[in-house]
């Protein structure tokens, strides 16, 4: 049995994900969708009856994966790390909770999961990871969430190299600001949708979720969606961080 992985699926870009596998040609015998919001997961069903759901709270662990893992023995031929959160405000004023479920969640059970699905791979399986271009500096006011997208970038780039012999392919892909409720739930509710430039530059979750899996495909180890992004880490690179951050967090 052939099948994808999904997390975070059930908005945003990881339904985009699930929108873009049942319209492809890809074979899957079928398609894992995980979050916590298990009515939003029965929901998918309607797209495909290769939709199986399952209710994980990833950031608590991911022994329900784990175990239908074990129990299916089934091939991974692809795996969505998706999900993922952030908070913005400074360190001080965020609790502690939102510091360590923002690491749990984008940082150990993304690398968790993984690790669990490598086993269940074999040559032409794939592995994309949902990073974020806020991973190409540092991001006062949402640093932790640029930390453990950083985190991601560097864990993929390694992980890449680590299985290159096995004939499986990762990526990590990073958009810059895609319209999902990813604002509302990172300002806690103070606005649901970007302003000044990030309004500007905001990408469609589908189209990217389009583009990755065709860079995913082709076997890109680190993509950048968007000319704007693009030239963002062009920026990064060649501009002293100090230098940046001295001018855009005064």
């Amino acid at each position: 049995m052939k099948i994808a992985i999904i997390t975070g699926a059930s908005s945003g870009i990881g339904k985009s994900y699930v929108n873009q596998l049942v319209a492809s040609k890809e074979n899957f015998d079928a398609i894992w969708v995980v979050a916590r919001r298990i009515e939003r997961l029965e929901e998918l069903r309607s797209l495909s009856d290769k939709i199986v759901p399952i209710r994980c709270d990833l950031g608590n662990g991911i022994e329900e994966i784990t175990n239908r893992l074990i129990s299916e023995k089934p091939t991974v031929d692809l795996l969505v790390n998706c999900a993922g959160m952030g908070r913005k405000g400074k360190i001080a004023d965020r609790s502690v909770l939102d510091i360590t479920d923002t690491i749990d969640l984008n940082c150990t059970a993304l690398s968790a999961l993984t690790r669990e699905a490598i086993p269940f791979m074999s040559k032409g399986s794939r592995i994309l990871n949902v990073g974020s271009t806020a991973a190409f500096l540092p991001q006062p006011g949402f640093a932790v969430y640029a930390a453990s997208k950083a985190y991601v970038v560097s864990f993929t780039r390694a992980l890449a190299s680590e299985l290159k012999s096995k004939g499986i392919k990762v990526t990590v892909a990073c958009p810059g600001p895609i319209e999902t409720e990813f604002n509302g739930l990172a300002t806690d509710g103070k606005s649901a949708e970007f302003t000044g430039f990030r309004k500007l530059v905001a990408a469609d979750s589908d189209k990217f979720a389009q583009a990755s899996l065709k860079a995913s495909s082709k076997g890109k180890v680190f993509y950048v969606y968007g000319f704007s992004q693009k030239c963002l880490h062009v920026f990064s690179k060649i501009v002293p961080t100090g230098l940046i951050l001295s001018l855009l967090y005064k």
